[in-house]
């Protein structure tokens, strides 16, 4: 009788697990730390694919799920294929979650800081579209999560979505340098700024700005206003650096920065992204 190298596998782990039992509790806990669940960037068509490794028991219930829902899809008369109702499906059972009232006290290990979130809370796309975009004269707007085009056939799928809120901003002048008198940073300067870095602007980093902190590159405490000129998006960890570590820039123009690190190295961050630069090559500010 012939056996199979997934019959023999079995049989080495079993008996491992009869065996050995502490050895195969180790290798079942080193298993379960390769858990995990990614979703990649969106693609040019709007999609994303998604990658798992989940516990047995985890994977079985949200296959079941989805394709409970994926058939039911199926007899409210969605004619797509299965595959495609289960990816519906998924994104249903997502939806449904965000809808949930729950408030979570979780800690941040990395900064020490205890923060209350709600799951409920929506998922912002920014999307930069003009009025013919929706009439089809021009198909294509752009994502600034992810700095690529979007069909319009995207954009009207994604606002036909059930519970979506539409914000609908005026065309905003990156280059307006208003400055207010309080240290506190309003929206309309946030906004602003995100637009114009786009990203964390220390060398190399690609953290968006719109999950970073917004420096005053002089210190308010030291006269510096707060306006878009003087204000420089950091990613926590970056803020940290220039703040403790070290670290130093200067703003030339605004969306152009040269850092010094603790070594005495340069760097020269501008929308094209970071050089590296002699000293004696540095760039003077520009003058007011």
């Amino acid at each position: 009788e012939s056996v199979t190298w997934a019959q023999i596998d079995r049989l080495v782990a079993e008996a491992i697990a009869r065996f050995d039992p502490g050895r195969a509790e180790l290798e079942r806990q080193r298993a379960a730390d390769r858990r995990r669940f990614t979703i990649s960037d969106v693609d040019e068509h709007g999609l994303v694919y998604v990658d798992a490794l989940m516990d047995a028991a985890d994977g079985h219930d949200l296959n079941q799920t989805i394709t409970r829902r994926a058939h039911l899809l199926g007899q409210l008369g969605d004619d797509s294929s299965l595959d495609v109702r289960r990816s519906k499906a998924a994104g249903e059972l997502a939806r449904q979650d965000l809808s949930l009232s729950l408030d979570l006290i979780v800690s941040d290990p990395a900064t020490g800081e205890v923060i209350a979130k709600s799951p409920g809370r929506r998922s912002v796309l920014n999307l930069h579209i003009t009025d013919t975009t929706l009439t089809g004269e021009n198909p294509v707007g752009r994502c600034e999560e992810t700095r690529g085009p979007v069909l319009a056939g995207q954009i009207r799928e994604w606002l036909s979505l059930p519970g979506s809120t539409i914000i609908v901003r005026p065309v905003i002048d990156v280059a307006d340098c208003t400055p207010v008198d309080s240290y506190e940073i309003p929206d309309r300067h946030r906004i602003r700024v995100q637009l114009r870095d786009h990203t964390c602007r220390f060398p190399s980093c690609t953290t968006p700005a719109t999950r970073c902190d917004l420096d005053h590159a002089i210190e308010h405490s030291r006269g510096g206003p707060t306006c878009p000129c003087n204000l420089v998006p950091l990613c926590r960890r970056h803020h940290r650096a220039k703040t403790h570590g070290a670290w130093s820039y200067r703003v030339l123009r605004p969306g152009h920065y040269l850092w010094t690190s603790p070594n005495g190295a340069h760097f020269l961050v501008t929308p094209a992204g970071t050089d590296v630069i002699d000293p004696a090559d540095s760039p003077e500010p520009d003058r007011p």
